[in-house]
């Protein structure tokens, strides 16, 4: 495809490796300042993602002229493998990205990115965007997901009674089974990968690295960690992002031959009685198909869609080339799923870090 040709803009700075890290503390005091509620937009994600998944981080930065102090950012990562090739990504692993700041700078900086997306060679570069931005380098835009948030109620009392009888009876019957809920952090975190990496292996689905989460944990000190235990045994567990009014929950997971504990449900029904407590004013429960099971579950907790406008600079193949529902996977899913547990927590890292 032939590259996008970019308008004259006002200069951008390019920080990566030693410049990004001196800069750094100057993004987040800068991320600071705007009141961002989502915690999964903070520029130390650059530093989380570098160690946790190995990717190469660059931040684009930009003021209204030349000289003027920092007016916006649009934290990018390379992501790159011998498997898949090379994606430039704002952000891997979070729902949310794109620039952040002045809006008039918006397409300057998505300028800069599409410069960037030519330089080193990418497929495509992709933006996780809330509401789609006009820019002609993105030409394709994906909104098969929506964002799943409920706002919350000044108390979990009037939570409790916005739930259906049967949502009510689940969480009571988890609460009579004797099922107990540990909060933690570094701590809980082994309790939490076991239950992690079983689930990803059963659906299919590289996990994660483990060092991801500890990079998360020792980043965010708004980071903490839940799970749910049955007689010593770990059967639930999630990761909780508290940030300036809403928490994000990016992510959770059961043990299915134990659904009939309700473990799942007690750890939604406490991670959500834990934000209110907070003082948070939304739960964001992360982005789902609209109408899948995932979508299903989410809304009977009261959670409403948000859009979700996934865009992209396509410079080779097509975008749906990498979605886990493409054909191509298919089978390799249905294998995934026999593999040993361990097997999976060996190489299912190595395979994801390479997954935009």
């Amino acid at each position: 495809m032939e590259a996008y040709r970019k308008q004259p803009h006002p200069p951008i700075d390019i920080l990566e490796g030693n410049v990004l890290d001196s800069r750094l503390p100057e993004l987040c005091e800068f991320y600071e300042g705007l009141g961002c509620p989502f915690l999964s937009r903070h520029p130390a994600w650059l530093r989380v993602l570098q160690r946790g998944l190995h990717h190469r981080p660059v931040c684009l930065v930009a003021g209204e002229q030349t000289s003027a102090p920092l007016a916006a950012i649009l934290p990018l990562c390379l992501v790159k493998s011998r498997l898949f090739g090379a994606f430039l990504v704002g952000l891997p692993y979070l729902n949310l990205g794109g620039p952040l700041g002045a809006a008039t700078l918006s397409g300057h900086l998505i300028d800069g990115a599409a410069d960037l997306a030519d330089r080193w060679n990418v497929r495509y570069l992709e933006l996780r965007h809330e509401e789609p931005v006009s820019h002609p380098a993105l030409t394709v835009t994906v909104q098969s997901k929506v964002h799943m948030r409920l706002p919350l109620p000044e108390s979990r009392d009037a939570l409790w009674q916005s739930f259906s009888p049967k949502v009510r009876n689940q969480i009571r019957k988890a609460e009579k089974l004797g099922l107990q809920v540990h909060w933690g952090r570094h701590e809980q975190l082994g309790e939490f990968y076991r239950v992690f990496a079983r689930n990803m292996r059963d659906l299919g689905t590289p996990v994660f690295p483990k060092a991801l989460f500890g990079a998360i944990l020792d980043e965010f000190p708004q980071a903490e960690i839940i799970v749910v235990r049955y007689h010593n045994r770990t059967l639930a567990g999630g990761l909780l992002l508290h940030g300036s009014g809403v928490t994000e929950i990016p992510s959770a997971s059961s043990l299915r031959p134990w659904n009939w504990t309700n473990a799942n449900m007690l750890l939604y029904w406490s991670a959500l009685s834990r934000t209110i407590e907070r003082g948070q004013q939304m739960f964001d429960f992360g982005r789902s198909t609209i109408d899948s099971p995932t979508y299903r579950f989410k809304k009977q907790w009261g959670a409403v869609p948000y859009p979700a406008h996934w865009q992209y600079y396509v410079r080779q193949g097509k975008v749906g080339e990498m979605r886990p529902d493409s054909p191509r996977f298919r089978a390799l899913i249905q294998i995934w799923r026999r593999l040993p547990v361990w097997l999976t927590r060996w190489i299912g890292p190595w395979i994801v870090r390479g997954i935009p």
